[in-house]
């Protein structure tokens, strides 16, 4: 597949819609960080009696509550992406949109929460590499 280049314009148009994606994103991950601390104290209470716990099958419902939880998270994952757009940290919101500079490839860079995109960085150089536009 071709790499899609984003124009300001269209960069900024994709806003509302990224704001509400990554808002679902962010909240999912952090529900899902609470399963993951659930089901490691739940297999903590299993070392410690030695393999025994009571509500047993409570563990596996939290496995399976997890993976399907990981799944939807990747499908959302996905649908940015296919938008063209490049997910770099999912607490955060940030996100890059590729884009030409000069004729050459860079990225336009935004973070949940930021009134517009004004940041744009090299493609090798990341966040701490953001240059105003």
């Amino acid at each position: 597949m071709a790499q899609r280049y984003f124009t300001l314009e269209e960069a900024l148009a994709l806003l509302p819609r990224l704001t509400e994606m990554l808002e679902t994103l962010r909240s999912r991950r952090q529900e899902l960080r609470e399963l993951e601390r659930r089901l490691a104290e739940r297999y903590q209470q299993r070392v410690r009696g030695n393999g025994h716990v009571r509500g047993g099958d409570e563990l596996g419902q939290l496995r399976r509550e997890l993976e399907a939880g990981l799944a939807q998270l990747n499908e959302q994952v996905a649908a940015i992406h296919a938008l063209g757009v490049e997910v770099k940290d999912v607490d955060q919101g940030l996100v890059d949109f590729p884009s030409l500079r000069e004729g050459r490839e860079v990225y336009l860079c935004w973070r949940l929460g930021e009134p517009t995109i004004a940041w744009w960085h090299e493609l090798e150089t990341g966040f701490a590499g953001r240059q105003p536009l």
